[in-house]
């Protein structure tokens, strides 16, 4: 009897499991684990290609950027086991940055891809955190809980959350000391998924 429970629930789990992944549309997809939960985020692979191939590749490994104790470039995923180090509460959550101080030069720098079509005009934008500068985004990313119009134009959007958005607002309204987290949430990693066929 007891192994028929057990069944029945992994039948249920996996049941479950497909069920999220095949209500997602197709296209590029990246499932971003972290200490609170999963975010799912859709790639915008035909309108941002540069930074939606950076962020890939070096979610996968496959991009090289410098390793901040040995200063020499790595092929090894970037965003395994480091912090969101940076929070506007209420407004976005960033991460992407080994050293945890949003400061490290990570030895990749991309241009900047604006469409008048992507605006931060919603929550749950996925986008690339550069200098201030142009075409200074490199290995920070950052999602929006918030619509912040006041962005558009000057940081690369490059996906939007589908779910898990109140997983990335929870994040945002941890206590913070100006903008660093007094406890910062884990970004355990990043799966890269495609959902259909195709691609850009």
């Amino acid at each position: 009897m007891i192994s028929l429970k057990l069944l029945a629930a992994l039948i249920a789990i996996v049941q479950i499991v497909g069920a999220q992944t095949t209500s997602l549309k197709p296209g590029l997809y990246a499932m971003i684990r972290t200490s609170e939960g999963l975010i799912t985020a859709k790639l915008y692979e035909r309108e941002t290609p540069i930074a939606v191939r950076n962020f890939v590749g070096l979610a996968q490994g496959t991009k090289p950027w410098k390793d901040p104790k040995t200063g020499a470039m790595v092929k090894r995923p970037l965003y395994e086991n480091i912090t969101f180090h940076r929070v506007i509460p209420g407004v976005m959550i960033q991460s992407g940055d080994p050293t945890g101080t949003g400061s490290h030069p990570c030895g990749v720098t991309i241009p900047d891809e604006f469409l008048p079509g992507l605006r931060f005009d919603r929550t749950g934008r996925l986008a690339v955190a550069n200098t201030g500068n142009p075409d200074s985004g490199g290995c920070q990313f950052f999602i929006t809980t918030d619509a912040m119009s006041q962005w558009t134009g000057k940081y690369t959007i490059f996906g939007e959350v589908v779910s898990g958005l109140d997983v990335a607002d929870k994040i945002s309204h941890g206590r913070v000391r100006g903008e660093r987290p007094v406890e910062p949430a884990k970004l355990l990693g990043v799966t890269i998924e495609r959902v259909g066929s195709g691609g850009a």
